[in-house]
């Protein structure tokens, strides 16, 4: 059972709610009245706490209050503001969802209903996302007059193709649950009401893993991804023998040895 906690650390604003699981912790948006549509307050108080994960977590599930993970920026927020504070505007938005990507342990996010403009850009700076299928995503700045300042312009083409994100900009194309995991959007389809569970056990089966592991295949991995072959392989040799020479792989291969020695034995 997830325990009905409502404790935040102090980078928290009132707009997230944070409970925790043993070493998961699962922070919600909690504006379902506006759809969980971000303000400023809130998309900095996440990149705050992901920036200084309470000890003792070893991963995070990133949910939403009500039926919607996400609507995208809060409009009502947006003012008559220059060119410079545009930009001042979507670097902000930059450094906070640079955190989570930057995040030292894995985050889960469960998508349901509208992942759209802003809720897109802050799913995809999670590393599995798991998808409901009441979830929708799409990207509506194009028919808007407005263009795409989270960082989705570099980080959806990586994960659907610039072509893909051409189209939702240029006509509005929705994706559903299931066209979205094909096109990898999310990771996982999962029934209505079945997404916090699915990534809480996700959660903590990667909670479970080394630290160091779970660093590499965070930061090292998409490194690896992009570097030329030359320069990835041995980025990845670099990050295999720290790993192997931990104490706790140590530890761990022990433990495996030992039980598979004496299941051969019986």
């Amino acid at each position: 059972m997830i325990e009905p906690a409502t404790t935040r650390p102090s980078a928290l604003p009132q707009t997230v709610r944070r409970r925790s699981e043993g070493p998961v912790d699962i922070l919600e948006l909690a504006r379902p009245d506006k759809r969980n549509a971000l303000d400023n307050e809130t998309v900095l108080g996440l990149g705050a706490y992901f920036r200084a994960v309470p000890e003792g977590v070893r991963a995070v599930v990133l949910a939403a209050e009500g039926r919607h993970f996400c609507a995208g920026l809060d409009l009502n927020t947006m003012d008559e503001s220059g060119v410079f504070e545009g930009v001042l505007h979507s670097r902000m938005w930059h450094g906070a969802l640079d955190a989570l990507i930057g995040s030292p342990v894995p985050i889960f996010s469960v998508l349901k209903g509208a992942v759209i403009g802003g809720g897109l850009e802050l799913a995809s700076a999670t590393h599995v996302r798991v998808a409901e299928r009441s979830t929708f995503y799409a990207l509506p700045e194009g028919q808007h007059g407005l263009f795409v300042g989270g960082g989705a312009s570099v980080r959806l083409p990586r994960l659907i193709g610039a072509a893909r994100m051409t189209d939702m900009m240029l006509t509005g194309r929705r994706y559903d649950a299931v066209e979205g995991e094909r096109i990898g959007l999310s990771q996982y389809v999962v029934e209505d009401g079945d997404g916090l569970p699915t990534a809480l056990e996700l959660a903590q089966r990667a909670a479970a893993n080394s630290p160091i592991t779970n660093y590499g295949i965070l930061h090292v991995l998409p490194r690896t991804a992009e570097a030329n072959p030359r320069e990835g392989y041995l980025i990845e040799s670099l990050m295999a023998g720290i790993a192997s020479g931990s104490d706790e792989a140590k530890s761990r291969m022990r433990v495996f040895l030992d039980r598979d020695t004496a299941g051969a034995r019986t």
